[in-house]
Formats: structure tokens, sequence, C-alpha cells
């Protein structure tokens, strides 16, 4: 499909594929018409779109789609920064290399794996040499994690076990797009157990949105209909953004 990139003082087309990554597309970018990727920013209706992810993550992006590029100065990097190193993030079925700080802490590391991942955070378990890494605070060389250190990710199963917590009552923000609806902030109440088409239904049902086929995405992912708000990794206090459109087998509608 073909893209409007969109600056402050000119405009040009540039053809992308669904599976193409933005950081692939920045990189385009800065080959053809020569501006360094570290300085780009991509956004549509004001909404970043990430280096891990692609364009198949974005429904709102489609033929024609105007995508802001904004050019932020390069802040330069320290030549030996002690913080900085790589880990390794073991799957059931792959690895991958992240870079991360030593200084960050185990949550940090959750939000990295989920965005490029998509595993729902409260459902990721993190093992560093046999060891759960279970404090979400307590940052990596904390637990000894260093350079090319291997850190095994496991997803707990659903149940409906005594050991689950018990539900909450979340306060969220829904968040309609400038671009496909008139853009509106509205808060909604919801059990954490409810599912996402329940929260379409209400929105629904109390004329907050008109009678059409939604996406509701949170943290840079696509909300399925079927899965609870909890299964999600929503929280108190979250944005979940709304877009209008479905998603198919073959695609986003």
């Amino acid at each position: 499909m073909i893209i409007a990139i969109v600056t402050r003082t000119n405009q040009f087309f540039l053809e992308v594929g669904a599976q193409e990554k933005v950081a692939e597309i920045k990189r385009n970018i800065e080959q053809i018409y020569g501006v360094p990727m570290a300085s780009q920013i991509l956004t549509v209706s004001g909404w970043e779109l990430m280096d891990g992810l692609d364009m198949e993550d974005y429904p709102i992006v489609t033929e024609g789609t105007k995508v802001h590029l904004t050019i932020k100065p390069v802040e330069p990097r320290p030549i030996n920064n002690p913080n900085q190193m790589q880990i390794t993030v073991k799957f059931s079925a792959r690895k991958i290399n992240i870079e991360v700080d030593r200084t960050d802490t185990i949550r940090i590391l959750k939000e990295k794996i989920h965005i490029i991942d998509s595993m729902p955070i409260k459902r990721m378990t993190l093992f560093f040499s046999g060891i759960e890494l279970d404090e979400e605070f307590r940052k990596l060389h904390e637990y000894g994690i260093g350079e090319f250190s291997e850190i095994v990710v496991f997803l707990k199963p659903v149940s409906r076990s005594r050991e689950e917590p018990p539900t909450r009552k979340l306060s969220l923000v829904v968040q309609t797009s400038s671009s496909l609806l008139n853009a509106a902030t509205i808060p909604v109440e919801m059990r954490d157990i409810s599912t996402v088409g329940e929260l379409k239904q209400l929105l629904l049902s109390k004329k907050v949105l008109p009678v059409d086929d939604y996406l509701f995405i949170h943290k840079q992912r696509i909300m399925r209909d079927s899965c609870s708000l909890r299964w999600h990794g929503v929280e108190n206090g979250d944005y979940l953004y709304v877009f209008k459109g479905t998603v198919s087998r073959s695609g986003y509608a």
C-alpha cells in the first residue's frame, strides 16, 4: 500500500508492506531522504508507531494514510555506557536478543518483552539461573543479570483456581480516534474479568459510540473481543484506544 509521509514543510509517498516493520520504514526514509533513523518519530493521529511492530499491528494505517514525520535532534550516546547491555530472552520455541539497561526494573523488562511478543504482562513469568524474577520493582543488576545473560519466559495458564486474584473494578479511559471518529475521551468503569466484547456492547448500549465495527487497542496491541481486560494486562487508569474496523484472517478491514 501507499502511505503519505508528512513533514512540517513537505509531503512524499512511500510504498510499504503489511508485514513491514516500522524500523524498516524509517530505514527507507533515511536511505531515500537522508533523515537519520534516530531522528525520526512517526505518528498517526498523535499515536507513535513503535520500531518493533509492523504495519499489521496498526489497522489505522491503510492505503493513503498520512503518517506524520517529526524530526528530532540526535542526542550523542556515550561511547562506553556501562549500564547498556544485551541479554537473551528465551521463549518456548525461539530466542531473541534485546538491549536493556542494568538499572531497568523487572517490570520494564516485561514491558519490552510485551512490545516484541505481545505476551500479556500479567501472565508472564521470568526466570534467571533457575530463580523466578518475582519482584517487579527490583533492578536487573540486583538479580545478578549482566551482559549476555539468558532470561527464560513462561506463560502462566489461565485458570479459575482459588489462587486466582479476586476480581477488581477498573477505572479506564476510552480514547476515540480523531481521524476515524469524533475525538472523545470517555471514562468507563468495568470489572477486570469483563471481556472486550462486553466493553464494546456497553459503549454501544449507552450510545457513546454509534453502531459500527470497532477495534480496541491497549499498549500498541489489538485486543480480542472474547478475552478479558485482565487477560490483556489492563490496569486501573489505563487508556484504551478505539478505531473503526474489523480483524480477519487475511488482515484488517
